[in-house]
C-alpha cells in the first residue's frame, strides 16, 4: 500500500495536499472507474470537476487548483491539488505503478550474443535475441524481440513484445540484366534515451550510416522505420505509419496513425502530420498538413469545401 509520504517522496513541484492524509491506496483507475483503493485525476477541461470529485470512489484525486472539495470530501479523501494535474498525475503513476520498473535479469530464454554489452538494471525478456550490440543502463526489452548486431541502445529504453531492430532495409536495384540486386546495408540503429517503441514495430538498419532515433522519442505499435531514417527528439510516431527510407523527421514533431511518408523527404521541426495522410513532399517548420496527397492544413480544408459544393 502507498501513502502521502510516498506521494511526497516524489518531489513535485507546486502541489497541494488537503484531506484525510492518513489515508492508503494501492491501485489506478479512471475517475469513473476507481475504487476505494484507488488514485485517479480530473482532467483540467472537466465541465464539472465538483460533480466527479463527489461521485468517484477513489480514496486519492489529483486536480486542479480551481477544484474546491466540500468537507466531506476533506473527511474520507485525500486531495492533491496542482496547477497541472495530468502531469503530475502521470509523474505518480510512472514511479509508483510503472510495471517496467519490477523487471531485472535475463530471462532464461533469451539469446544473447557473448560480445554483447548490457547495462545495469537491465531486463531481457523471453525468446529475446541480442546481438552483438549494447544496451544502456534500465533499458527493458520485453519477450520475443530481435535485436541485431552494430545497434546502440540507450538509457531508460523500453522496447515491447515482437519489436525488430537493425534487421537490413528494403533496398535493391536493377542491374544490367534487368534482374534485382540487394543494396548492402552496413549502418547500424542507434536508439537515444527514454525512447519508447511500440509492439511488432520494425526499425532497419541503415546502408552506410545510421538509422538514428533521438531521445525522448515515443514510437507506438506496428511502425515502420525504413533505413538511414532519422526522427529528432520528443517526437511521436503513432501507430501504423509508415516512414520511407532516408527521411527526417525534426524534433518535436506528431506523425499521426496510418500516415505513409515518402523516402527522402524531411519533415522539420514541430511538423504535424494528420491521420491517413500520404506525404510526398518535404514540410517546413511548424507546419500542420492532411490529406492524400498531403497538403498544408489550410488548403486542404479549402479542396474539401469546394468539393462538398459540386
Amino acid at each position: 500500500m502507498f501513502t502521502l509520504s510516498d506521494i511526497e517522496n516524489l518531489g513535485l513541484n507546486d502541489v497541494e495536499f488537503l484531506g484525510d492524509k492518513t489515508i492508503k491506496f494501492n491501485s489506478i483507475a479512471s475517475i469513473s472507474n476507481s475504487r476505494e483503493d484507488s488514485i485517479t485525476w480530473i482532467k483540467l477541461k472537466n465541465p464539472d470537476p465538483s460533480k466527479h470529485l463527489n461521485q468517484t470512489k477513489a480514496a486519492v484525486v489529483v486536480c486542479g487548483v480551481e477544484v474546491e472539495p466540500t468537507a466531506e470530501i476533506l473527511q474520507t479523501k485525500l486531495i492533491v491539488r496542482c496547477i497541472d494535474p495530468k502531469s503530475v498525475f502521470i509523474r505518480i503513476a510512472e514511479k509508483l505503478f510503472n510495471r517496467s520498473g519490477r523487471f531485472k535479469g535475463v530471462h532464461e530464454s533469451a539469446i544473447i550474443d557473448a560480445g554483447a554489452i548490457l547495462g545495469k538494471d537491465v531486463f531481457i525478456g523471453p525468446n529475446t535475441v541480442i546481438g552483438k550490440s549494447i544496451i544502456g543502463d534500465n533499458a527493458v526489452i520485453y519477450g520475443n524481440c530481435f535485436i541485431f548486431e552494430n545497434v546502440r541502445i540507450g538509457k531508460n529504453v523500453k522496447i515491447n513484445p515482437g519489436v525488430v531492430i537493425g534487421a537490413d532495409g528494403f533496398g535493391y536495384a536493377r542491374n544490367d540484366a534487368g534482374k534485382l540486386e540487394k543494396f548492402p546495408h552496413f549502418g547500424g540503429v542507434v536508439i537515444g534515451d527514454n525512447v519508447e517503441i511500440g509492439a511488432n514495430t520494425c526499425i532497419d538498419r541503415g546502408t552506410l550510416d545510421d538509422t538514428v532515433i533521438e531521445d525522448g522519442v515515443k514510437i507506438d505499435n506496428l511502425v515502420h522505420i525504413a533505413h538511414n531514417v532519422r526522427i529528432g527528439e520528443n517526437s511521436m510516431v503513432i501507430a501504423n505509419a509508415m516512414v520511407g527510407g532516408s527521411t527526417k523527421i525534426g524534433k518535436n514533431s506528431w506523425v499521426a496513425p496510418s500516415v505513409s511518408l515518402m523516402n527522402g523527404i524531411d519533415l522539420s521541426e514541430g511538423v504535424i502530420v494528420g491521420m491517413g495522410a500520404v506525404v510526398t513532399k518535404s514540410i517546413p517548420p511548424n507546419e500542420t498538413w492532411a490529406g492524400n496527397p498531403a497538403k498544408k492544413l489550410d488548403e486542404f480544408i479549402k479542396i474539401q469545401n469546394k468539393l462538398k459544393s459540386l
